[in-house]
């Protein structure tokens, strides 16, 4: 262990009595200044803004994140502004439409304090930044606009089975129209968003909907079944008249090929009969006779009746053309 030797000696002594009350100065100094230094420094958290005041006056307002001066209190101080998305949402109210229908309606709000040092002096001056006032005084308002503008919209505006008739992004369309310049103007909020949370119908409106569902439903079966019907009495018109045409067309092709056939076997007919006409009088005859009588038919005739003389003379031309040779 050193121990210095002129420590206990009455230079030494003399010594920390000159320079010891010098030290104890300069590191009170430093600690005051350190003090003052931290009293000065504002951090300004992302997400926030803060607002110097000077004897409870706001002067300025710092939104940037970061390291901020002031001056110490009491001379200077600073208040935190939260400038995060809120939401806040108005619970079931019971608002009615232009048809005269009750609903139960909930409304939700997104709304934050803008980063603008001016909306920022607002919101501290309208609400002590107090967002749980903010959001109270919102609510309010949002109800009396919900039930302004739910009287100009029916039921089937809002509640209805073909999505085309559906207007409810319109609804918060003008629910938020009407509420964010009045937020903004007077509490310095900015309103990011306004919707239909949830929506439901009293017993009362609930029947008067689905009797009116069901009406709608029963008349386009109505609208859908006459048309259906008038679609069905067109296809049997059309087919009956096509029908009709290849009748006519047919019989008109069968009457053409039927005297076609006649011309030809009346041609055949002919150059037979000039070949030999006792043989086609026989033909003749025996097609008739073919005619007459069916396969198990009896039919009792005399022989020297037409056509059943041929049947005992013969053909005529055969009898006929030995006595034409025998002539000369």
């Amino acid at each position: 262990m050193f121990i210095d030797p002129s420590s206990g000696t009455s230079a030494g002594r003399a010594r920390d009595r000159r320079f010891g009350p010098q030290l104890r100065i300069g590191a009170s100094a430093l600690i005051l200044l350190a003090a003052i230094a931290a009293a000065c420094i504002v951090m300004v958290p992302a997400g926030e803004a803060t607002v110097i005041t000077r004897f409870g006056n706001p002067v300025r307002v710092v939104t940037q994140p970061g390291l901020a001066w002031k001056l110490p209190a009491p001379f200077e101080s600073s208040i935190p502004i939260d400038l995060r998305l809120r939401t806040t949402s108005t619970g079931l109210m019971d608002v009615g439409t232009r048809d005269g229908l009750r609903v139960l309606m909930q409304a939700y709000v997104a709304w934050q304090v803008p980063s603008d040092p001016q909306r920022v002096r607002q919101f501290l001056r309208s609400v002590r930044n107090q967002p749980d006032e903010a959001a109270r005084q919102l609510r309010s308002f949002v109800f009396a606009q919900l039930h302004i503008i739910s009287s100009n919209f029916e039921l089937s505006d809002l509640v209805n089975l073909d999505p085309q008739k559906v207007r409810l992004d319109a609804f918060e369309q003008q629910l938020r129209d009407q509420i964010a310049p009045r937020m903004l103007q007077v509490y310095g909020i900015d309103i990011r968003q306004v919707g239909i949370e949830r929506m439901t119908l009293p017993d009362e409106t609930l029947a008067a909907t689905v009797d009116r569902m069901r009406a709608e439903r029963e008349t386009e079966a109505e609208k859908r079944t006459a048309e259906g019907r008038r679609q069905a009495a067109a296809i049997r018109a059309d087919a009956d008249r096509n029908g009709r045409e290849v009748v006519a067309q047919a019989r008109e092709q069968a009457a053409h090929t039927e005297a076609d056939a006649e011309q030809a076997a009346a041609r055949i007919y002919a150059k037979a009969y000039q070949s030999d006409p006792g043989l086609y009088t026989t033909l003749r005859s025996l097609d008739a006779l073919g005619q007459m009588m069916g396969r198990n038919a009896s039919v009792v005739l005399g022989t020297d009746a037409a056509p059943f003389r041929v049947l005992v003379d013969g053909p005529t031309g055969l009898n006929s053309a030995p006595a034409a040779k025998t002539g000369p």
